[in-house]
C-alpha cells in the first residue's frame, strides 16, 4: 500500500454555509424582517408570560398543598345504626367492608362519625373522630369509644 491509496475512515464533514454563500438564499432561511431574521435575536420566552399572570399562591406554607382533597370520610348515626349490630366494633375497616366509605387513591381514608339520626345500639367505636353529639349519643346508647 502507498500514501496515495490510503482512504480515510470517516467522511468529510459538510460545513456550514455562511452568509450569502451556498444553497440558502439570501435571508437564509430566517424568513424576511423582524426580530427573529436579524442577527443576535433574543425571543421572550412564551411560558414566562403564563407563569407571570399565575397568582402568587401566598402565606402557604412548603407543604401546605399535600392535603388538599382529602377529607375525612363522613358516617352518620343512621347508618351506623341500619348496617352494625349491637355489640360490634366499628372501625375505618370494617366501615369499608360494609361499604359504608370508599378507599380514596387506595388508602383507607379518616373517618368522621357525625350525629345525624339516632343510635339505640352498643357499639365500640376504634379509630375513629366523633362529633359532639355523635360522642354524646354513643355514650348514652351505652357503647364505648376508644
Amino acid at each position: 500500500m502507498q500514501i496515495h491509496q490510503l482512504k480515510r475512515k470517516n467522511a468529510n464533514k459538510k460545513s456550514r454555509q455562511i452568509g450569502r454563500g451556498g444553497k440558502r438564499g439570501t435571508t437564509s432561511g430566517r424568513g424576511t424582517k423582524g426580530q427573529i431574521a436579524r442577527a443576535g435575536h433574543k425571543v421572550r420566552p412564551e411560558l414566562r408570560d403564563i407563569i407571570k399572570k399565575l397568582p402568587k399562591l401566598r402565606g402557604r406554607g412548603k407543604n401546605s398543598n399535600l392535603r388538599v382533597g382529602f377529607k375525612d370520610a363522613a358516617v352518620t348515626l343512621t347508618m351506623l345504626e341500619k348496617v352494625f349490630t349491637a355489640g360490634e366494633t366499628v372501625t375505618p375497616l370494617t366501615l369499608l367492608e360494609k361499604r359504608l366509605i370508599q378507599p380514596i387513591s387506595g388508602r383507607l381514608p379518616k373517618v368522621k362519625i357525625v350525629a345525624t339520626g339516632t343510635l339505640t345500639k352498643k357499639l365500640v367505636i376504634k379509630n375513629c373522630t366523633l362529633s359532639a353529639g355523635a360522642r354524646a349519643a354513643v355514650e348514652k346508647a351505652g357503647g364505648q369509644i376508644i
